[in-house]
């Protein structure tokens, strides 16, 4: 009978650079998983963090590239969107690259502020201010203005410029406006809630900003929802954007800058297909082609990364606890946690990742479902995005462990899962690993956050005089795995019993 790993070897291109298999377990960049597993246990969030650096460099190389072909006379400036994970150790190793921030919330500038008081970025530092904004978020963007921040408020809607008039100082305001773009066809309406109108923005322009003594509108914002890709959709809205760009270019000569939103995909299928080279020299080309068209200088060009800088360095291992044949074909593995807390996407988008055995390569394979721990007979995955049938080896449970992984979870699924909060069933956030390299180049790993624990989750629902508000010695090593000191889980252990 064939084995797993001639089964995963004959359906794709494998092994991969990111992906390859040695003593039949899987190495995940060069690192052992199986040793994570001994050291750490299960289930786990893991982050590779140079995986981050790797996309970053990437897609700047992508636009250089460009530039130079097209002898573009515009710059390129990359941003991360820091919805896509605000984690600390993500931002500061994306930091790391010599990049700008875009932000989306009033709870966002606080982090701004904590990551310039540890001088991680300058005032200098491009942050591009986007999202519908409520009189705080707004307060706190005027406050960076006023302190010398190189701050571009995206303007969401009308009224929006009216909270910058009377609170700011600064003898200069730079402004950005939102194009309000075209769903896809197939959406649930036809033009995106977030934005101006293309018909509403010359106006605002010659009624709030034209002939204000401060108020300089700098960049124009394009969104698509559905990102960068090879559609008439795409390239049509793009040159409906720029198309208005030089338009307005020609009314504001302060004008020089687009911001691309959504940004380009990330694998989630060994059967993934996707020119980045192609896709930004095209991007490039349309833009310069049209602003020569209409005799318009070529824009800088700013992009906002969120899942494409953080979502490949991502990965979710589980332990199969149990096999249950629940009739005469339906067999599931179910493992130690939740596909609806941990891997929201999942659960309530369908999203698909690149879903692999971590270990037993050598064993022969069987369909199977996997199931989550919670009560909802939605907390299941049973499908691939390359197919309709789910494969894992087939292993004797009362002999062997079964370990699975999920990889390129790193964007967006702690922030929609709430971590750190109340779950489905009240299932506990897992622990969280972190994996860096050395200057040498050797793996190391460190304890960012243990699994969630019963006496949080009473004291977010009301019961805290029935949790202890002392900290056992436990919860001490924990803070200091946290803050980089990293101690065993049998030390841990070991201190417990």
């Amino acid at each position: 009978m064939k084995s797993y790993n001639d089964l995963i070897e004959q359906t794709f291109e494998f092994p991969t650079l990111e992906f390859k298999v040695e003593n039949n377990s899987l190495l995940f960049n060069n690192v052992p998983l199986m040793d994570i597993i001994k050291q750490y246990g299960t289930p786990l969030k893991l982050t590779y963090l140079p995986k981050i650096g790797e996309h970053i460099e990437h897609a700047k190389l992508l636009f250089k590239n460009a530039l130079k072909r097209y002898n573009y006379k515009g710059s390129y400036t990359y941003c991360y969107c820091t919805k896509s994970s605000h984690f600390r150790f993500v931002l500061e190793e994306a930091l790391k690259n010599n990049i700008h921030l875009e932000t989306s919330s009033a709870y966002d500038i606080p982090i701004i502020r904590e990551l310039y008081k540890e001088e991680k970025i300058s005032k200098s530092t491009y942050l591009i201010c986007n999202g519908y904004k409520r009189p705080l978020y707004t307060q706190y963007i005027s406050e960076l203005i006023n302190e010398g921040f190189n701050v571009i408020p995206v303007l969401d809607n009308l009224k929006e410029i009216e909270a910058y008039e009377g609170s700011t100082t600064a003898e200069t305001v730079n402004l950005g406006v939102r194009i309000a773009t075209d769903e896809e066809p197939n959406f649930a309406f036809y033009t995106s809630r977030l934005g101006i109108r293309y018909s509403d923005v010359n106006e605002l322009y010659r009624s709030k900003i034209q002939n204000s003594p401060k108020f300089k509108l700098k960049m124009l914002h394009f969104f698509i929802n559905t990102g960068i890709k090879d559609s008439a959709y795409y390239w049509s809205e793009l040159s409906r954007f720029m198309y208005k760009y030089c338009e307005l270019r020609k009314i504001c000569p302060d004008l020089d800058s687009i911001d691309i939103g959504g940004g380009m995909p990330i694998q989630t299928s060994f059967q993934f297909s996707y020119d980045y080279q192609a896709m930004v020299d095209q991007i490039v080309e349309s833009i310069q082609w049209i602003c020569n068209k209409n005799n318009v200088p070529v824009p800088h060009i700013f992009t906002e990364f969120g899942s494409y800088t953080v979502g490949e360095s991502g990965a979710v291992i589980y332990n199969i606890i149990d096999q249950k044949l629940q009739n005469d074909k339906e067999l599931w593995y179910m493992i130690d946690g939740s596909f609806i807390t941990h891997l929201p996407d999942s659960w309530g988008l369908g999203q698909k990742y690149i879903m692999l055995a971590i270990n037993n390569w050598d064993n022969p394979y069987q369909k199977v479902n996997l199931g989550g721990l919670t009560c909802d007979s939605h907390d299941f995955y049973n499908t691939e995005a390359h197919s309709a049938d789910l494969y894992l080896p087939i292993y004797e449970q009362e002999s062997e462990n079964q370990y699975i992984g999920f990889f390129h979870t790193g964007a967006y699924q702690e922030s929609l899962g709430g971590y750190g909060g109340i779950q489905h069933c009240l299932i506990p956030a897992p622990q969280h690993v972190i994996v860096d390299r050395d200057s040498e180049g050797n793996i190391t790993t460190r304890l960012f956050a243990n699994e969630q624990e019963s006496e949080t989750m009473l004291k977010i629902l009301g019961y805290q005089q029935t949790a202890t508000e002392s900290k056992t010695e436990k919860d001490a090593a924990y803070e200091e795995a946290q803050n980089g000191q990293e101690r065993s889980v049998e030390e841990l252990e070991n201190q417990e019993n």
